[in-house]
């Protein structure tokens, strides 16, 4: 069994990787996907925020740390991405580098990533769409808005827009793209409208003082605060770029297409977020942006509402594109497990006609949106961080193995710098995981731990890897 489980995949190119998924996305395409899943909760949400209670002004700098552990990841993502076939992302990669128990780690864990910002996001969604009612008078009330603990029912529409892109997902990935594109449009107008007006009603005495928090301290309650743990926090803007690895099996010319998307897109989406945090402290003190909507909420303190009411606007079609990327992701990783035995057989079907894998697609959505209706998910979301993060570190040592075990690989994008970018990504990620609350830590030990009683009473028996 030892052997067997710290067995590796051999590497296999994409041409090889071909299971029925059709190749249809451009490296455009991609790109937008990336924008699609990193710009949403992040830039409208988290900004103010980490502001308000942790970074103050210097929620910029947050930023761009965050912004740098990101980019040596996303150049280790780009290099494995395009030497790797098959659409299981940091799992595949994890599989071919470190052998099978490490990848069912990781892929589990990026199950638990993608599936509990989907259903975050949508309660998140949930909220702004009921406030679009409410501007127009008919509010929804609280009996289907909010899950059974906080007081209500269902959150209804939380369950619903789940299953709108649970449809549009089963119709086709260049449909979904289509669609993905259209929101991020909207979304990057609501943007540069905000930007426009923001910059006529700076107040410079509003940076003052630029740090209150200073870099790091733990507060006697276990909480923490500070430039860095800002950067822990607002790391989860950035979440979804991996995401576009996950679309290996339907680029178009992979090799070249997918480090276009993921690097690009990264590159696109930190530069937006240091803008908007910059004009967004500058617009109104920090202390006033610990709110739902801090956009909206800084463009109202000035009296601009018809921005106000057009940032709502672009909030509601950004979140449905991180929504839309991220469970598109997540059900690739499934596929990906499943063809690999660690996960029923039964998901490992692609539909001939849509040629995408529906059953997946619809037992993913269900769970989610049962999730988003019916449970409240502020402790599940601080998991999203912490696992992501876990799966960078992975990827950025997977490219320092590969490089060394396997010299000769056929590498069509290589990181620069030898293995300087992947030691600095795991090191950076790591001290970004360590500046995470306890609690987060213990939680995520928790679903290791029952992942780990899932592969050894399931996987392990049924891995086609194993098996061979």
């Amino acid at each position: 069994m030892t052997l067997q489980i710290f067995r590796t995949k051999e590497v296999i190119s994409h041409e090889e990787a071909e299971h029925g998924l059709k190749r249809c996305l451009s490296a455009w395409d991609l790109a937008f996907l990336g924008i699609g899943a990193i710009i949403g909760t992040g830039i409208f949400v988290l900004t103010g925020v980490a502001a308000a209670t942790q970074s103050g002004p210097a929620v910029v700098v947050s930023f761009i740390i965050a912004g740098f552990a990101c980019a040596f990841a996303a150049l280790s993502y780009a290099e494995l991405s395009a030497a790797i076939g098959g659409c299981g992302s940091a799992y595949g990669y994890s599989y071919v580098a470190f052998g099978e128990l490490w990848a069912f780690i990781i892929g589990w864990d990026l199950l638990l990533e993608y599936s509990v910002s989907v259903a975050t996001v949508a309660v998140g969604w949930s909220g702004y769409f009921n406030t679009a009612l409410t501007a127009i008078g008919i509010p929804l009330p609280d009996l289907l808005t909010k899950a059974p603990k906080d007081g209500g029912m269902i959150n209804l529409p939380a369950f619903l827009i789940i299953l709108s892109l649970m449809g549009l997902l089963i119709a086709g990935v260049k449909h979904s793209a289509k669609a993905n594109n259209a929101m991020v449009f909207v979304k990057l107008i609501t943007i540069t409208v905000f930007v426009a007006v923001a910059l006529f009603n700076i107040h410079p005495e509003n940076w003052h003082p630029f740090m209150p928090f200073g870099w790091f301290q733990t507060l006697p309650d276990g909480k923490t605060t500070g430039v860095l743990a800002g950067a822990s926090l607002v790391f989860f803007a950035y979440v979804g770029f991996d995401a576009v690895s996950t679309a290996s099996e339907e680029a178009q010319q992979p090799q070249r297409d997918l480090p276009i998307g993921i690097v690009s897109s990264l590159a696109f989406c930190t530069i937006i977020y240091i803008i908007v945090a910059g004009l967004l402290t500058g617009v109104v003190p920090y202390t006033d942006l610990n709110v739902p909507s801090p956009v909206a909420h800084a463009l109202q303190q000035i009296g601009i509402n018809w921005a106000s009411a057009l940032i709502s606007t672009g909030v509601i079609a950004g979140l449905t594109t991180v929504m839309l990327v991220l469970y598109y992701g997540l059900t690739r990783i499934v596929l990906a497990m499943s063809r690999d035995g660690l996960l029923s057989s039964l998901f490992d079907y692609v539909h001939p006609s849509t040629q995408t894998p529906v059953r997946i697609i619809v037992v993913c959505g269900v769970v989610m949106a049962i999730m988003a209706g019916l449970m409240p998910l502020n402790i599940l979301a601080e998991l999203v961080n912490i696992g992501t993060l876990a799966a960078f570190v992975l990827v950025c040592l997977g490219v320092i193995v590969l490089r060394i075990t396997k010299p000769d690989m056929h590498r069509p994008f290589r990181a620069p710098f030898g293995f300087t970018l992947p030691v600095l990504g795991m090191i950076s990620c790591s001290a970004l995981m360590a500046f995470l609350p306890a609690i987060t830590w213990l939680r995520f030990f928790v679903w290791l731990v029952l992942g780990l009683i899932v592969y050894f009473t399931y996987s392990a028996h049924n891995s086609k890897l194993a098996q061979k």
